[in-house]
């Protein structure tokens, strides 16, 4: 068993041309596991990720701040507390509104 502060995990440049702009960091939570990814994605304001998705089902907490996802045929706002099922295969993004940084924690 392993139990992780994540105010302790140090916050890691996450720049990949997947992003609208440079200020997104990354915490690592879960870096044992063999079967899911689990870490923190921390996007300055009106900073999100362009269309893509996953060979399998992507859970989003939303942890800080106030930001978007959106599919190819709706955009809704989430803030802290909401939880965001992306199923396999469907197309999305999210990220920071304008106004507001965002973070969240990703499980796939």
């Amino acid at each position: 068993m392993k139990i992780v502060k994540m105010n302790d995990v140090p916050k890691e440049p996450f720049v990949m041309p997947l992003f609208t702009g440079p200020d997104v960091t990354t915490q690592p939570l879960v870096t044992e596991s063999k079967d899911l990814r689990v870490s923190i994605v921390n996007f300055g304001k009106g900073v999100r990720n362009k269309f893509h998705s996953h060979d399998g089902d992507q859970v989003l907490i939303i942890t800080a701040g106030k930001g978007f996802v959106a599919t190819e045929k709706e955009k809704k706002v989430v803030t802290v507390g909401e939880i965001v099922l992306s199923q396999a295969g469907e197309k999305h993004w999210h990220g920071a509104a304008e106004d507001s940084e965002f973070s969240h924690i990703v499980v796939t």
